[in-house]
C-alpha cells in the first residue's frame, strides 16, 4: 500500500490549472501544482507528516507580497522567491498573498518512520523538529526542478530515479552527515505541550507509544528518547503520574470506595491499584486519603 500523507487545509483564492498526480517514492509523496491566484489569496495548513513546500516559479504584479507564518508566530516575507521551506509535522501554518498571479510549486510529504528506518541514526531528530524557511541554495532548487521534470514527464523513469532525487533533497535540506555521533535531542516546545495535554486527557486508558509518536511526526524510538530527554521520565511513567494525580483527586473527594476508584482509573484490580499507588506516592491509598481527604 502506497504512502498517503495526512493534511488538513482551508484555502481561498486558488484555481488549479494543472496538478501532476501524486507520486509515491518509498514513503515520500510528491505533488506538482500549477495554480492561478486571485488578487488576494491564502490558507491555513497543518499536516500530520513533515513536508517541504518548494516554490519553483511565480508571476506577480508590482508591490506583491507572499507571507507565511506559524500560527501565533512571526510572519516570513518574500515567499514568492524560488526557495525550499521545511515544515515539521503538526506545525500550524497560514499564508497570505497579495498581487500574486501564478504559482508553480512542489509539495513533498514524507513518513518520518519510513525515513528513520532508511537513514538510522544519521537522521537527526532535531532536524525533524526545526522549521526552515526560504532555503534558496541553488543545489536544492536544481534537485527540486529535476523532481518536477520527472513528475510532468509523459514517460516516467524507473522509480529508483525519483526515489534517489527525493531522498537526496531531504538529506540536503537537513544537512545530514554520515555516522554523526549525536546526543539525543529534546522535543520541541509545541511537541512536548501537545503530548502532555494528550496524556493528561487520556491518562485513564492505555495509551500506545505509537499514538504519542504520531502527534509529533516522529518514529517511536526517536520519540521515546526525546520525551525522556525533555522530562526525565519515559512516556509510560509520565502517564502513570498523571493517572495517580487523578486518583488523588478522587481520594480527596471521599465519594468513592477504593475498589471503585481502582476500576474507574484503569487499574486491573484493587491490589494492583494499591501496589502502584504505594510505589508512586510512598504510602497506601487509604493512608493518603486519611491524611488528605475532606
Amino acid at each position: 500500500m502506497s504512502y498517503q500523507p495526512r493534511m488538513n487545509n482551508r484555502i481561498d483564492g486558488f484555481s488549479v490549472i494543472e496538478r501532476y498526480h501524486q507520486r509515491d517514492w518509498n514513503g515520500i509523496a510528491v505533488d506538482l501544482w500549477d495554480v492561478d491566484c486571485a488578487p488576494t489569496a491564502g490558507g491555513y495548513y497543518v499536516g500530520s507528516d513533515p513536508r517541504l513546500f518548494i516554490l519553483l516559479d511565480a508571476r506577480a504584479r508590482a508591490g506583491s507580497n507572499f507571507t507565511m507564518a506559524e500560527i501565533g508566530g512571526r510572519a516570513v516575507h518574500g515567499c514568492e522567491q524560488r526557495a525550499v521551506t521545511y515544515i515539521p509535522a503538526g506545525l500550524e501554518m497560514q499564508t497570505e498573498m497579495q498581487g500574486i498571479e501564478f504559482l508553480r510549486h512542489l509539495d513533498l510529504h514524507f513518513d518520518a518512520d519510513s525515513l528513520s528506518r532508511r537513514l538510522g541514526d544519521d537522521l537527526d531528530l532535531e532536524a525533524l523538529q526545526r522549521p526552515q524557511y526560504l532555503l534558496n541554495d541553488p543545489k536544492l532548487i536544481t534537485i527540486a526542478e529535476l523532481i518536477a521534470a520527472e513528475m510532468s514527464a509523459p514517460t516516467p523513469l524507473h522509480d529508483l530515479y525519483g526515489d534517489g532525487l527525493t531522498l537526496a533533497l531531504l538529506i540536503a535540506v537537513m544537512r545530514l552527515e554520515p555516522g554523526a555521533d549525536r546526543k539525543r535531542s529534546k522535543l520541541a516546545t509545541w511537541q512536548l505541550r501537545r503530548v502532555i495535554d494528550f496524556i493528561e486527557g487520556n491518562c485513564l486508558r492505555a495509551i500506545r507509544l505509537e499514538e504519542l509518536a504520531q502527534l509529533c511526526g516522529l518514529s517511536q524510538s526517536y520519540f521515546s528518547h526525546a520525551f525522556k530527554a525533555s522530562t526525565g521520565l519515559p512516556p509510560h511513567r509520565w502517564q502513570m503520574r498523571a493517572r495517580i494525580a487523578r486518583v488523588k483527586e478522587m481520594l480527596a473527594a471521599g465519594d468513592l470506595s477504593l475498589t471503585m476508584i481502582a476500576a474507574e482509573t484503569g487499574f486491573s484490580d484493587p491490589a494492583h491499584f494499591a501496589r502502584v499507588f504505594r510505589r508512586e506516592v510512598g504510602t497506601s491509598p487509604s493512608s493518603w486519603r486519611r491524611a488528605n481527604g475532606k
